[in-house]
């Protein structure tokens, strides 16, 4: 928890997923913040833009993030 990553690309998803995320916030070049996982390790909240987002694993697999350095990754999913 406390680490700092940068989403590099938002994918769509089956469900509409990724365009709900884009809608919070969550697009290409933001910074997050992982603050903490709930007791059971689903949803975690990210702080995103100031605001305080929970977000389930499932939705979260949609978000490619860069760990470090955006141009350099490595890349992982939220």
């Amino acid at each position: 928890m406390g680490a700092v990553v940068t989403v590099v690309e938002v994918l769509a998803g089956p469900h509409g997923q990724g365009r709900r995320l884009e809608d919070l916030g969550i697009v290409a070049g933001t910074e997050i913040l992982v603050e903490r996982r709930a007791p059971l390790g689903d949803p975690t909240v990210y702080e995103v833009r100031r605001a305080r987002l929970a977000v389930r694993r499932g939705d979260a697999q949609f978000v490619r993030v860069a760990v470090g350095d955006e141009n350099t990754g490595p890349y992982v999913a939220l």
